[in-house]
């Protein structure tokens, strides 16, 4: 019986960069989502895949945030640790990349955590304002363990209200509005609410 990545994803992003290695790649991404939240302590809870936010490009010192396309080469070498430890084929993948389209969080790449793992693999994590963010808009859109996510976060006022005010810039409605409203009442965040 598979239980998802829970207390595997240092060991399956180790052998991850090892399979690159092979094939003389590199690369670094950017991960937000409950892997990211588990490694750097946020909150423990079981998750399925590691949502890939971003690859980053780096170019005479520049670090630009791209879109997660991923490379034949990556996929394969995916494909191949999917293979090794009997876990779903989308394991990792690009489900939240989208949000590079729409506009990240500002400042994010300054509070990102990096973690190297061989020289072929950096994973850069969110911090968890930007968590805050990511998880506020999902929690909107799709409620369930994304409010769970987020109220063991922890969020003050003026984090929720960053979260909110940023959230409407990806969704214009009047109705993700009037949601948005009415679950930060029911989360307590009642102030913001008015404010918002």
């Amino acid at each position: 019986m598979n239980h998802g990545l829970s207390g595997l994803i240092e060991k399956v992003l180790k052998a991850l960069s090892s399979q690159l290695k092979r094939i003389g790649k590199r690369i670094e991404i950017i991960v937000c989502g409950g892997s990211a939240l588990s490694i750097i302590g946020l909150v423990k809870r079981v998750t399925k895949d590691i949502d890939v936010l971003a690859i980053v490009e780096k170019t005479n010192g520049h670090f630009k945030i791209v879109r997660a396309d991923f490379p034949v080469w990556l996929k394969k070498a995916i494909e191949k640790v999917a293979r090794d430890f009997d876990l779903p084929p989308n394991w990792m993948n690009p489900g939240p990349t989208s949000m590079v389209d729409l506009g990240l969080p500002e400042g994010l790449e300054n509070r990102l955590i990096e973690k190297n793992y061989g020289n072929n693999l950096t994973v850069y994590y969110i911090s968890r304002f930007d968590q805050i963010h990511f998880k506020l808009y999902a929690s909107v859109d799709r409620g369930g363990y994304h409010i769970d996510d987020l109220l063991k976060l922890n969020p003050t006022d003026e984090e929720i209200e960053a979260a909110a005010r940023w959230s409407m810039t990806h969704d214009v409605s009047e109705g993700y509005r009037m949601v948005l409203n009415d679950l930060l009442k029911r989360l307590g965040y009642d102030v913001v609410a008015e404010r918002i």
